[in-house]
């Protein structure tokens, strides 16, 4: 059963996990160096403990503790009971319906796990933005993505605002780091993938008469650069999405939805 801690100084060092959330650069390097990450909200909080990662610590206002305690009550996690201006000073902004729970990382599995058995996968390449990160990772769960793969410098599917954004998605599909990069591109390949590169190139196939027979991977590159040219001539073929007015290009997570669309169930 979890313990339930009344707190009332933001100070408290037991608040650790909790501390300095709107410091990006500082919690891009404590949370996976320390074996944690951080779900907001109790309906991603509840996913999160579903999916079975085992919570480190809760923190949240009172009000929201009939809503958590049912999925906590198997864990010996402390659970921190604060209102909600020692919320806000703990975690430096107003924390979304009031509950917050550090989580332990797992392993991350290894490509031949991740991809056992499917025939649709997404692959990002260096995406930076975490909003990106999760909208993309929500639009595979959405579209019937059969796993995500993430390149070394992509930005961390499991960084708090990538999971919000995600509706806990990233909790539920399968994906892990493409290591070594981008010479996994050419891994795809090998376990039988047609591997697509997602590029406004105008000499590329258009999205409407590209063969997106599966198995296939569609890669997507970083906001404002693209793909690599290394990843690109790793890629089996270069599709485009066809733009109208003017505008070159779509948001990556934009992109990515109607890509997978594209490709069907």
């Amino acid at each position: 059963m979890s313990l339930l801690v009344p707190v009332d100084d933001p100070a408290d060092p037991r608040l650790h996990d909790f501390t300095a959330l709107t410091d990006v650069a500082l919690r891009r390097v404590r949370e996976p160096a320390e074996g944690l990450f951080l779900a907001e909200g109790e309906k991603v909080i509840l996913r999160a403990l579903r999916a079975g990662y085992r919570p480190r610590a809760v923190l949240t206002a009172r009000k929201w503790l009939d809503a958590l305690q049912g999925e906590l009550a198997d864990h010996d996690c402390p659970v921190y009971v604060a209102d909600d201006e020692v919320l806000q000073a703990i975690t430096g902004y107003r924390v979304h319906r009031g509950a917050l729970a550090s989580l332990e990382r797992r392993p991350l599995p290894s490509l031949d796990e991740v991809l056992e058995g499917a025939r649709r996968v997404l692959v990002l390449e260096d995406l930076v933005d975490h909003t990106n990160v999760g909208a993309v990772f929500r639009n595979a769960a959405a579209l019937g993505v059969d796993a995500v793969l993430v390149s070394p410098e992509c930005a961390d599917p499991l960084y708090r605002r990538s999971i919000k954004v995600s509706m806990g998605a990233v909790l539920a599909v399968p994906w892990t780091r493409a290591e070594p990069w981008p010479d996994a591109v050419n891994g795809l390949r090998t376990r039988g993938f047609r591997t697509l590169a997602m590029s406004p190139d105008p000499a590329g196939v258009s999205l409407r008469e590209a063969d997106l027979t599966a198995p296939v991977a569609v890669l997507l590159g970083t906001e404002g650069e693209g793909l690599t040219a290394a990843a690109l001539a790793r890629c089996d073929a270069s599709v485009r999405i066809p733009m109208s007015a003017g505008v070159d290009s779509l948001n990556v997570a934009a992109a990515s939805a109607v890509v997978l669309y594209a490709l069907g169930g």
